[in-house]
């Protein structure tokens, strides 16, 4: 709109304004470490030309900005996404108290060994319930029945007055010494005993009624004494069980389990709350749910074997499917997942033939990332995440099974048990059906994570690496200058970046002031265009040496190309590289010198 605006209001002035407001937003949003990234040169040769055609070309560039703002736009969104602080005392209040009520409950948890009764815990419950159930079931049945098959006799008046004695009175109708009182345990199948042989009794004595009665009041008075001795003995038969339980009150418990993730454990300092926090975020700072998923994956890492699985030696074949190499402008370590080396069919079928080749490789991919996350550093102001770059040229596709199966369970378990280790998912080179398939799953996935995607296609990705990784560091491979071995250049040597348009030329001076040896190395992602190189002497008199004819590179040609000149004196090497295509190019290039005697 602003720049409709200035069009409307000022037509000859506003162009030229408009195009250095142009300029400058790219420069700031792609690559802020490069101040010196010389794009805009080429743009004084405009006011040579007439009027007439610096509106015309006034009229494209503002077109084109207002594409690739949109654009811009997009990949901003993920840009500005920040991880969010780790330091408790920067912590909204909610999330506060969240942590803190997290830490405690699993306090309780190392002080009741939780995470390690857990497994038994969890067995226990699953068999008792049916077999409880049966149980009840006899019980009531064993009970009708019992009731039914009570005869009358049984229900007389005579051990109606019996039941009201305790059941002592059969023993002493039979000896005139009263026994020790019974245990409150047996008192009921005394009762029924008592109840049984007095009616026994009962029967045996109706010859002489007078007997009878006098036996009965003579039980009753003595079984109405004992409870009187039972209430004077049972306080000290009580007052045993307490001093014993006080005693073990008194015997000390073991000490607190200690459970460590990650080499960090769960409650000691600062990388505590950084490990504890992943699984807040991950669940939404709901403290159950945090906390549930916390002892689930202590108890997957002991089942899995996760200590003892790091010192395995699984071999090295899938070393080119996933590799570390770099970091991204904010420093967070760079993991690459190259699915095309799949469509080597040898190392298909050895990764994903059978059950056992697919563990073994979920096994290798888990051994990746556990040392990979050990680099990390867990200090609140640290950085304790990393960036996965996806790279899906020629991938296999979601037609092979078994690929699709293993990548399935792989992302299973590191979604349940390695919460918030990745800043960054840019997926590059993506081809039309993954677009596709990523746009019926994207309702379903959460803003938070949608706004950790980056998606490029194949012209686009390195173009969308370099917003997030600097060219130094990018592999080159995805049109970046790392490369391994011993090279002149390292990830330390800084690279310019500059943008070449469509049928431009642009030139690249280094200049030299003593006897040196000067080296540089350049590229361009697509190539297409022509290079050449000359040293220009600063004496008036002095003679142009051509380094390097001039002579089209295509992309099939060289990757990088490396040169260097000796020279005795002061001069400057120019580089030119002229881009005859429609589009445009994107140069990156890098010099030093070195000392130079004869």
């Amino acid at each position: 709109m602003a720049q409709e605006t200035l069009n409307s209001e000022s037509p000859p002035a506003a162009p030229a304004q408009e195009l250095s407001v142009v300029v400058e937003k790219p420069q700031v949003t792609e690559k802020e470490p490069q101040p010196s990234a010389p794009a805009p040169l080429p743009e004084p040769e405009v006011p040579e030309k007439p009027a007439v055609v610096a509106v015309e070309e006034e009229a494209v560039e503002v077109e084109k900005p207002k594409v690739e703002e949109k654009e811009e736009t997009k990949i901003t969104q993920s840009v500005s996404f920040k991880e969010e602080t780790n330091i408790a005392g920067e912590l909204p209040e909610p999330q506060k108290k969240a942590l803190d009520e997290l830490k405690q409950r699993i306090q309780e948890a190392l002080n009741n060994h939780e995470f390690t009764a857990k497994p038994e815990a969890e067995e226990k419950p699953v068999a008792e319930p049916e077999p409880k159930k049966e149980e009840e079931e006899n019980k009531e049945e064993k009970k009708e029945e019992k009731e039914e098959e009570t005869p009358a006799a049984a229900i007389s008046e005579e051990p109606k007055i019996v039941t009201d004695a305790p059941a002592a009175v059969e023993v002493k109708e039979e000896d005139n010494t009263p026994p020790p009182p019974p245990p409150a345990e047996a008192s009921a199948a005394e009762v029924v005993v008592v109840e049984t042989e007095v009616a026994e009794k009962a029967k045996a004595v109706d010859d002489d009624g007078a007997k009878t009665v006098e036996a009965i009041e003579e039980s009753v008075v003595a079984v109405a004494a004992p409870p009187a001795e039972k209430e004077k003995e049972e306080p000290s038969a009580v007052v045993a069980p307490q001093s014993e339980e006080t005693k073990e009150a008194q015997v000390p418990s073991p000490p607190p389990e200690e459970v460590s993730i990650w080499g960090i454990p769960l409650l000691a300092d600062e990388k505590s709350d950084v490990i504890l926090l992943k699984f807040l975020r991950a669940r939404d700072f709901k403290v159950k749910d945090a906390f549930a998923m916390i002892k689930n994956t202590v108890s997957w890492r002991k089942e899995f074997g996760i200590e003892t699985l790091l010192d395995e030696d699984l071999g090295n074949e899938l070393e080119k499917v996933v590799f570390m190499q770099g970091f991204d402008k904010e420093g967070h370590p760079v993991c690459y997942n190259v699915y095309g080396e799949f469509q080597n069919k040898e190392l298909y079928q050895n990764t994903f033939a059978d059950e056992e080749k697919r563990s073994k490789f979920l096994r290798w991919r888990i051994q990746f990332l556990e040392k990979s996350i050990r680099k990390l550093d867990f200090n609140p102001t640290g950085i304790n995440t990393m960036v996965q770059v996806n790279d899906l040229k020629n991938s296999p596709g979601p037609g092979k099974k078994e690929l699709r199966q293993a990548t399935n369970q792989a992302l299973n378990l590191l979604q349940d048990n390695y919460p918030e280790f990745v800043a960054k998912q840019v997926f590059i080179n993506v081809p039309w059906w993954y677009l596709a398939f990523n746009r019926m799953i994207s309702p379903f996935l959460t803003q938070r994570t949608k706004s950790k995607f980056v998606f490029a296609s194949p012209a686009k990705s390195a173009e969308t690496l370099f917003k997030y990784i600097a060219p130094e560091q990018v592999p080159v491979q995805y049109g970046g200058l790392s490369r391994e071995g011993e090279q002149e250049f390292s990830v330390a040597d800084a690279v310019t970046e500059v943008t070449i348009k469509p049928a431009a030329k642009h030139s690249v001076e280094f200049p030299i002031t003593e006897n040196c040896n000067l080296v540089w190395e350049l590229r361009v992602v697509g190539w297409e265009v022509n290079y050449g190189a000359e040293f220009v002497p600063t004496a008036e008199d002095g003679y142009t040496v051509i380094v390097s004819k001039t002579r089209k590179v295509s992309s099939a040609d060289e990757t990088v190309i490396s040169d260097s000149f000796k020279t005795g004196e002061p001069g400057k090497v120019v580089l030119t590289i002229d881009n005859q295509t429609s589009k445009k190019k994107k140069l990156l290039y890098r010099s030093k010198t070195k000392p130079y005697s004869d």
